[in-house]
């Protein structure tokens, strides 16, 4: 207490005393009525002061969470008026604190704080609900919530609610940077709006409807706000009761049954509110909602046919049993509608393993048979989404799957080799699962199809290299010294690769390993941020990066990269070749485009010169100027052109 009320002290000592007394008095407050009166004014008088306000604030949420619901009776209002004007404040982690406080305060003592200065809390957090700080939103729409949810708060706080804070929800839920937290604290918003009786369903429902329509000001709403709306119109349905919800359900059938030609934002939004609601609850009841769903996929709008995958697979998803078999029947089936209905399975198989869910035995039988089925597909975007079907199951079932898709590597068919290969690539993701100890030991199959004769199957083999880098360097890191070798000969140009095409009039090269060689580049930059004490810089940077270094425009970019981090992370291995790197550098910031060039190939030229600059930039940095000749005089040009230099300026200043 005596150093609580000592002002004469260092600014670190009266923020612990302010902790320290918050401390104790939320542990020992039962056993100091007598002492509360005198020190928790002390407190109240430091959230005063600019300088202690902030930990004054936190001690005061500590005091409110304790379970002994401490007498604070004598300082309640005050701290509460305090409070609610501190959201007003510029300072973010004071408005952060003041909120999380105001939170703890109406759970533990909604009681005695009554509704006026809740309606004055509503006003004030209104104006932090927005897309330019989405914590601070996400934190205001949760106490709105707890304020809501609180049975003392009178008529008026809900009519508050509905004219301060509901008109910034809607606007935020326009926003395409809303997602995590923020995105659930709304849909809690608008299903405690439902509950609080204060705003009728209809006029919600209507209300979120309508932000999906283009605005005068903002244009057409963002893909990802229609996601937002859907899921906000889902919670809300669902909050009303099963009357609501299946009057809302016929609606949205409605809008698909009608000419699907005309109005596809009506119908891209509707398909999307179908998914959440039926990822929710079960749809059943509703005669072939899944056939009117599958008719969407024949609209002449890619959205609406993306949409209506997504409702498909997450209809699926409240009711496994009726709707897998219908999905996995059209898929073998209709052939035309192929693509579309292995996306509704992912939603499926995605659903289940972020929600931890088990599928029967049976289910992934049938789903791993046919899936394999397909592995051999013409369709590129056949394979990709079978290959990521097959990498999130295997995250649900490893046991069965890594067996089977270890099986697969000796395929004759290429296509089903390279297909299992991106599967595995999917199921490396970057928390922990059940998969990891049993691909650890069998991942080196995978990997090692890196040599395998067929461009397809080893740059499939890289990018499952890359991610486990990105993801999980732990399980491949005793592989690294077989896998660089056969890394760094992925990123050579290969003769055997490059083929004429006759169009006529003209001859028109293309080059089948580039996608090849620029993976393989972004796997080595990948692999420098994640296991540099496994590669040798040496071997890699002449030949492999300098034949990169003098390579196609999207070789080149990331080479430019890769340079940079081994300037700075091994000096000493670039400053023993840097003669040879500094030739290609030079040709690429000189380089000029045809005369006739169109502009994408112009500002492509200009990306890349710009990308060889700051290469350069970190070369000179190293040497200081004085290890090359060459560097020396390249550095002198930059200095003479007026173009480069400025360019290489505004470089130096990022």
């Amino acid at each position: 207490m005596s150093r609580l009320t000592n002002q004469d002290q260092d600014q670190e000592v009266k923020e612990c005393a302010i902790s320290c007394m918050g401390l104790v008095v939320s542990t020992f407050g039962d056993h100091l009525g007598a002492e509360l009166p005198s020190c928790l004014p002390v407190l109240v008088d430091r959230m005063g002061n600019e300088i202690t306000r902030l930990t004054a604030v936190k001690a005061f949420a500590v005091i409110a969470a304790s379970p002994l619901h401490i007498d604070l009776s004598c300082v309640l209002e005050h701290v509460i008026s305090e409070l609610t004007a501190f959201l007003r404040k510029a300072n973010r982690a004071l408005r952060q604190a003041t909120l999380g406080t105001l939170n703890t305060l109406i759970v533990g003592y909604g009681d005695k704080i009554g509704s006026a200065a809740y309606e004055v809390i509503v006003v004030e957090l209104s104006t932090l609900i927005s897309d330019s700080d989405l914590h601070m939103a996400a934190l205001a729409l949760e106490l709105c919530c707890t304020l809501m949810a609180d049975k003392r708060s009178g008529p008026n706080v809900g009519l508050t609610v509905r004219n301060k804070v509901l008109p910034q929800a809607l606007t935020l839920i326009r926003s395409s940077l809303l997602q995590g937290q923020a995105l659930l604290a709304l849909r809690n918003f608008f299903t405690a709006l439902v509950y609080s009786a204060n705003t009728s369903f209809d006029v919600l429902l209507d209300s979120l409807l309508s932000a999906a329509k283009p605005s005068a000001q903002t244009g057409a709403v963002a893909k990802q706000a229609l996601f937002s709306i859907a899921q906000c119109v889902a919670v809300l349905c669902l909050s009303a009761g099963d009357k609501k919800c299946s009057s809302t359900v016929n609606m949205l059938t409605d809008i698909l049954k009608a000419d699907s030609s005309t109005n596809s934002a009506k119908q891209h939004l509707s398909l999307l509110c179908l998914g959440e609601i039926g990822r929710r609850k079960d749809l059943s009841s509703h005669d072939h909602i899944e056939n009117i769903v599958i008719e969407s996929f024949q609209s002449p709008f890619e959205e609406i046919k993306s949409a209506a995958s997504y409702a498909l697979g997450n209809i699926a998803v409240g009711n496994l049993p009726r709707y897998l078999p219908f999905i996995l029947d059209k898929i073998d089936n209709q052939q035309k509608k192929q693509y579309l209905l292995l996306h509704s399975l992912k939603e499926v198989i995605v659903r289940q393993s972020v929600d931890k869910a088990e599928f029967d035995d049976s289910s992934v039988d049938k789903i791993t048979k046919l899936l394999f089925n397909h592995c051999e597909s013409d369709e590129e975007g056949v394979r990709n989404v079978v290959a990521e079907c097959l990498g999130k199951i295997a995250l649900i079932e490893p046991g069965k799957l890594v067996p089977a898709l270890k099986e697969r590597t000796s395929s004759p068919a290429a296509f089903t080799r390279a297909t299992v290969v991106i599967a595995v690539k999917y199921s490396i993701v970057e928390r922990q699962e059940k998969i990891d100890e049993i691909l650890y030991p069998e991942i080196s199959t995978f990997l090692m199809l890196i040599q395998d004769q067929d461009r397809h199957v080893r740059r499939a083999a890289v990018l499952a290299l890359s991610t486990a880098a990105h993801n999980k360097p732990n399980l491949i890191k005793s592989l690294l010294p077989e896998l660089l070798p056969l890394l760094y000969d992925q990123t050579v140009i290969k003769k055997e690769l490059i083929r004429t095409v006759d169009l006529g009039p003209f001859k028109h090269t293309v080059d089948d390993g580039l996608e090849l060689r620029k993976a393989a580049f972004e796997c080595v930059d990948t692999l420098l941020d994640s296991c540099l004490d496994q590669v040798n810089p040496s071997s890699f940077l002449v030949p492999y990066l300098l034949s990169g270094l003098d390579d196609h425009y999207d070789v080149k970019m990331p080479c430019h990269l890769i340079l940079s981090k081994l300037a700075d992370k091994c000096p000493s291995a670039v400053l023993a070749v840097l003669d040879s790197l500094v030739d290609p550098l030079h040709k690429t910031i000189n380089f000029r485009p045809k005369q006739d060039a169109v502009k994408q190939e112009v500002d492509r030229n200009e990306d890349m010169i710009r990308s060889a600059l700051r290469a350069i930039a970190s070369l000179n940095q190293i040497s200081g100027g004085d290890c090359s000749h060459k560097l020396k005089n390249l550095m002198n040009e930059i200095g003479k052109s007026k173009t480069l230099s400025e360019k290489y300026s505004s470089i130096r200043n990022e």
